[in-house]
């Protein structure tokens, strides 16, 4: 299964479940059952802009690209994947923001009762399939290593543990009814909605995080390192006199620029063996493929490198 089939199968699943989660949360009354379906069809919404760029990025990937977009975009289009990845993480934390201000408001108010035998359903069946989801898309993405099928799990188990605690809380509502502490009943709801929006928010600041630092390019220590040394090698391998090289990682792609300063009044080299300087370059860098932008210059003026 591809990355686009499998975040296809995702969106049409998390509409499914987001649409059933509003229309069952509207039926019960429960604020807490909305909001799972309205994160929910948030995170699907988010799913068709990562389907979108990975597809853009697959058809730039062609040996022979066509069509409009690649032609205005001929370095590529890895700078949507951050941008994507941290509207996701930002919108899915002020959805949950809002969500707890709501909550917090109706816990001022008295709660709310809700039908807790409909609730307690319905929020069974969410978290068994959120559940499945999460552990079906996961195990596909030991294989495709994708960003985005990534965070699309990592949305899917926030839905199953948000449903599995929503469930939980419903069934111990319910339970109260029958108790001299029925009068606690009415804060189930908006209590629990509560304490789950206060676990979700910090939960996407990582991928927050790494997104604007892909944006802001923001140099990857470890492949800087990477790059230095294998730079320093071939100076000293080929007797040049300095490199300069500038490095950063935007969404799955890697940019990496080498500028190998060579000792002025060198004998004269055919073009072929600068290439084959180049291509074990290359090699000693590795992850050769679509996702890196690699240029290597040779140039006796340090101006042109700084």
């Amino acid at each position: 299964m591809t990355e686009q089939s499998l975040l296809k199968l995702s969106i049409v699943a998390t509409i499914a479940l987001a649409f059933c989660g509003i229309g069952a949360g509207l039926y019960s009354g429960s604020f807490a059952v909305v909001f799972d379906g309205i994160y929910s069809l948030t995170d699907a919404f988010m799913t068709v802009l990562a389907l979108s760029v990975a597809r853009l990025i697959a058809a730039s990937a062609q040996p022979k690209p066509e069509g409009k977009l690649v032609e205005r975009f001929t370095m590529g289009f890895w700078h949507l994947e951050p941008i994507v990845l941290g509207l996701t993480g930002t919108l899915l934390i002020g959805a949950a923001f809002y969500a707890l201000i709501n909550a917090v408001d109706s816990l001022k108010e008295g709660g709310r009762l809700i039908a807790f035998d409909y609730a307690i359903a319905v929020t069974f069946v969410t978290f068994a399939v959120a559940l499945a989801m999460a552990w079906f898309v996961s195990r596909k993405n030991r294989t495709l290593k994708s960003a985005f099928v990534a965070l699309d799990a990592k949305g899917w188990f926030m839905s199953a543990m948000l449903s599995a605690a929503l469930c939980v809380a419903f069934v111990a509502g319910y339970m109260l009814l029958q108790t001299k502490y029925a009068w606690l009943a009415p804060y189930t709801d908006p209590g629990i909605l509560a304490l789950v929006c206060l676990i979700i928010i910090p939960m996407p600041l990582a991928n927050v995080k790494q997104a604007l630092l892909d944006i802001l390019l923001v140099t990857p220590p470890e492949l800087k390192q990477h790059v230095d040394k294998v730079a320093i090698a071939t100076v000293q391998k080929f007797g040049f006199s300095s490199h300069y090289s500038y490095v950063a990682r935007v969404g799955r792609g890697r940019q990496i620029e080498l500028f190998f300063i060579v000792p002025q009044n060198w004998p004269a080299r055919r073009l072929e063996e600068w290439d084959a300087i180049r291509d074990e370059v290359g090699r000693e860098l590795g992850g050769e493929g679509h996702d890196r932008w690699l240029t290597i210059v040779f140039t006796t003026d340090e101006e042109w490198a700084v």
